[in-house]
């Protein structure tokens, strides 16, 4: 382990380090580029990060990271809104908007199905979709399962399409042969965008 000439410089660069994909070098990288700002420059990017921990919030109807209790795209009169979009996360939300070819609303679960790592139904806003059908049935025509290929994306899909089955809602599925592995993160935009426009019933995949 690297011997620092200052214990403020060490305990920047472990905080730097414990964020995912930071090992120590790149931490030190960072605490010393922050040290060649000014203090102007510095004090922002710290009140950034405070008032994004203090006062982010997620929407009450899609469980998207927002800024106010209904987010931009659940309060856009643009969206269609007789269509829902489910995904994992907020990196798929910022995935599928930057294609330009969805326009309709989101519902982020805030995971998949994992039993290895102890993750279950409960522990996603999975029972807060069948609310949101139950509330607006008249008005959502259809859910699109946008989840990853993998046997914990394909669990989660299968799960879900049982419990809004009862539901009068079309549910598909994002045509699969994402080129770039198997998250929607990494997927590239055309290919993410083709894939959601020749989405497919759920029922013609199994």
């Amino acid at each position: 382990m690297e011997t620092f000439s200052s214990r403020l410089l060490q305990a920047a660069v472990e905080e730097f380090s414990r964020l995912p994909g930071i090992g120590r070098k790149t931490a030190l990288r960072l605490v010393l580029h922050l040290l060649r700002q000014d203090e102007e420059s510095v004090a922002r990017f710290s009140e950034a990060m405070i008032r994004l921990r203090q006062e982010v919030v997620y929407c009450r109807q899609c469980h998207n990271i927002s800024d106010q209790d209904l987010c931009e795209i659940c309060r856009s009169p643009h969206r269609d809104q007789s269509l829902v979009c489910v995904v994992e996360d907020l990196r798929d939300v910022i995935a599928i908007e930057n294609t330009g070819q969805f326009r309709g609303l989101y519902h982020v679960l805030g995971g998949i199905i994992s039993p290895m790592d102890g993750i279950g139904p409960g522990d996603l806003n999975i029972e807060s979709l069948v609310n949101r059908l139950e509330e607006k049935k008249d008005s959502i025509k259809e859910i699109i399962l946008a989840l990853s290929t993998t046997m914990e994306g394909d669990t989660t899909n299968f799960y879900i399409f049982r419990k809004i089955k009862p539901f009068n809602v079309q549910v598909s599925v994002i045509a699969r042969g994402i080129a770039i592995g198997d998250e929607l993160e990494y997927a590239d935009e055309v290919t993410l965008g083709r894939s959601i426009v020749n989405r497919t019933l759920y029922e013609n995949i199994k």
